[in-house]
């Protein structure tokens, strides 16, 4: 098989294996960000969710473009 084809896969895999191990912090820190609207750590906290959204979203992005390269 074509070596792009194996980097695809794994990147692939590592994403999904990353995405969800971080899935419950993040949902975590959203629930304490709505049960605490008025608390000073919220910023950071809310920093750190809009992060991971923006990775997932780009992890995505070029996920779709590897697969579309290979074949």
């Amino acid at each position: 098989m074509d070596l792009l084809l194996w980097i695809t896969i794994g990147f692939i895999i590592i994403g999904f294996v990353v995405i969800f191990s971080m899935k419950k912090s993040m949902e975590s820190k959203v629930a304490f960000i709505k049960a605490n609207p008025e608390s000073e750590g919220n910023l950071s906290k809310a920093k750190s969710v809009i992060w991971w959204i923006c990775g997932t979203f780009a992890w995505g992005i070029v996920s779709i473009s590897l697969v579309v390269r290979c074949f």
